[in-house]
C-alpha cells in the first residue's frame, strides 16, 4: 500500500478506518494496557494517547498516535496532514494530556513543521511507528532526505513540551 498514490476519496476511507481502530486502541489504554500495547516497538511501534479538547465543541477527545522520544522530548506526526481533527484541535487548544507507557503528563503541543530539524525528527517518529511507515510507502530507513521530504510534505510535526509532572495512574 502506498498512500502517496491514493485519491482524496481513498484517503478519506483510510482516515475512517483509522478512526475505528483508534477507538479500540483507546479502549485498551483505558483498561490499563498501555504498556502492553508498547511491548514490541520495533514492529508494532510506540503508541501514546493524546487527550485533547475539540476546537468547536470543547468536548474531550482521545487520539492514539505513534511517537518518538528524542533526547527526553516527545514528538509525533499528523500523517494525514493539517486535515487531521486531533491536529486542528491542538492548534486551537494546545494544552493537552499525554498518556505514555510510563504514565500521564500535562503538555503543550507545538507545531514545528518548519523546524530545520524537521526531516531528522520526522524520520525518528516514522521509525518509531514500526510497521506503519513502510506499510504506507514511507520507509525512513531506506529513503534519503530528498525522498522523505517529498512523501512527507503534508505531514505536520508536533513537539510536546511538558508543563508539569507525571500524573500517577490509578490503575
Amino acid at each position: 500500500m502506498n498512500v502517496t498514490t491514493f485519491t482524496p476519496k481513498q484517503m478519506e476511507s483510510l482516515r475512517k478506518g483509522f478512526r475505528a481502530l483508534n477507538r479500540f486502541m483507546v479502549f485498551l489504554w483505558k483498561l490499563g494496557m498501555g504498556r502492553m500495547i508498547n511491548f514490541w516497538p520495533a514492529v508494532i511501534g510506540r503508541i501514546m494517547v493524546i487527550k485533547h479538547r475539540g476546537r468547536k465543541s470543547g468536548k474531550e477527545y482521545f487520539t492514539p498516535v505513534n511517537y518518538a522520544a528524542i533526547k527526553g522530548e516527545i514528538y509525533c506526526t499528523a500523517g494525514f496532514g493539517s486535515v487531521s481533527d486531533w491536529y486542528r484541535n491542538m492548534q486551537a487548544n494546545p494544552d493537552i494530556e499525554l498518556w505514555l507507557p510510563d504514565g500521564k503528563r500535562q503538555a503543550r503541543a507545538e507545531d514545528i513543521s518548519d523546524s530545520p530539524e524537521r526531516l531528522f525528527l520526522l524520520r525518528q517518529v516514522i521509525i518509531a511507528s514500526g510497521f506503519a511507515g513502510p506499510m504506507f510507502g514511507v520507509d525512513p530507513k531506506k529513503m534519503d532526505d530528498e525522498e522523505l521530504a517529498v512523501v512527507s510534505k503534508d505531514y505536520r510535526l508536533v513537539h510536546f513540551i511538558s508543563v508539569g509532572h507525571t500524573i500517577m495512574d490509578k490503575q
